[in-house]
């Protein structure tokens, strides 16, 4: 008796249109008509002796064997591309996609020119990028990793691989304007009397009608000491960029990462306040799930990074400041 054979086309056809849902979203994930998929279906089904989904009018269903197929489908696929790859990096030229998440802001300013380098490099690699503001599920969603501003904690350590990029702190500015009009604070607590210009994550903001509060925690770069202050002012955003320029056009004083103001600094547009103290827990991080080999193409990349950002090209008086 034969044995009925799949390829590796068949397993990607089924977890398509598993994933998908219907016939017709499989054909547009694998670019053919719908009736290509029709057939190919029918055909693997006959051929295996087994209905893989169960399919009406309207609606489609995965059975006890279509699940089966799907579950070693993945596995199997995985092994073909980590197979693919190996062999690719046997040679000199790297290939392959790199899929990566990062911030807007640090993505835009200082990633991209850094990617577009590496790439340069290797001609045959392609690269891309998504910027967003919440880090996605890495896993389930294909990347390899992501450039992040702050440590991320996961409910399983063991399950992600993090490393330092680069580091970095979040310092407290001002226009000269606003200084000249305020006053320059002459301590941490000082601030609870100016108007700060606060930064929120997620959109969470307060009642209507009530003025913006953060509690900011600074470090002391003589002795390391911590001092908090709870702060407030009337304009907040959760944009970064939005943050900035409001403290450019002088409503307030603001915390924000040197990456971000290093030439507004050098030129003068921004003043320090308090420079002796900075935000902690700043620094720029790699973040990728845990797996048994990372790609050789991801390895060097990492390394890229961490030669590029070596020397904190942010920090005031340093060349090639963007």
């Amino acid at each position: 008796m034969n044995t009925p054979s799949m390829d590796r086309g068949d397993l990607a056809l089924v977890l398509a249109i598993r994933d998908q849902g219907s016939l017709a979203g499989a054909a547009a994930t694998l670019d053919v008509v719908p009736s290509v998929v029709t057939k190919r279906l029918g055909a693997l089904e006959a051929r295996l002796g087994q209905r893989l989904f169960d399919r009406t009018t309207r609606r489609l269903s995965v059975t006890a064997e279509g699940e089966a197929v799907c579950l070693h489908a993945r596995v199997l696929l995985d092994g073909f591309a980590a197979l693919e790859s190996e062999l690719g990096e046997r040679q000199n030229e790297l290939t392959g996609t790199i899929r990566l998440a990062a911030t807007f802001g640090f993505g835009r300013r200082w990633l991209g020119p850094a990617l577009a380098s590496f790439q340069a490099r290797h001609p045959a690699l392609q690269i891309e990028l998504v910027l967003t503001e919440q880090l996605p599920d890495l896993g389930a969603a294909s990347y390899d990793g992501a450039v992040w501003l702050w440590a991320v904690q996961q409910p399983r350590a063991a399950d992600w691989v993090t490393r330092r990029i680069a580091r970095n702190q979040r310092v407290l500015a001002a226009a000269p304007a606003y200084l000249e009009r305020r006053g320059m604070p002459a301590t941490v607590e000082a601030l609870a009397s100016h108007d700060c210009l606060v930064a929120r994550e997620n959109g969470d903001s307060h009642a209507s009608g009530q003025r913006q509060h953060a509690l900011w925690s600074l470090r002391q770069a003589r002795d390391g000491g911590t001092a908090r202050v709870r702060v407030q002012g009337p304009l907040a955003s959760n944009s970064g960029e939005m943050v900035r320029d409001w403290c450019l056009a002088g409503h307030g004083v603001m915390l924000r990462s040197l990456w971000d103001i290093a030439p507004q600094l050098a030129s003068g547009e921004l003043v320090r306040v308090l420079p002796q103290y900075a935000m902690p827990e700043a620094d720029i991080h790699w973040v990728a799930p845990w797996r048994p080999k990372t790609p050789r193409r991801v390895r060097l990349l990492i390394d890229h990074l961490v030669e590029q950002f070596r020397g904190e090209p942010w920090k005031p008086g340093k060349t090639g400041t963007r």
